[in-house]
């Protein structure tokens, strides 16, 4: 039996706007390692959850930052 073992990744981010939500939701989506993505604009820090059995915090931070996008890792 295999286990794929995922870890929770979780960050505050800049993003205010429904076309933001869906920016972020498509680039991380189509991501390979990216298992499953969330953007709560409602949360005061915006949170952005993204599931990944590899990716690192700063692998997703260089994403965000590229599409300017603040990101921060929440511990």
């Amino acid at each position: 039996m295999t286990s794929l073992l995922t870890t929770v990744l979780v960050f505050r981010t800049n993003a205010s706007l429904q076309t933001d939500k869906t920016t972020i939701t498509a680039l991380l989506g189509q991501h390979p390692e990216v298992a499953e993505c969330s953007l709560d604009l409602e949360d005061v820090d915006r949170v952005l959850r993204v599931v990944s059995p590899s990716l690192a915090a700063t692998q997703i931070i260089e994403i965000m930052n590229q599409k300017g996008f603040q990101c921060q890792e929440l511990e």
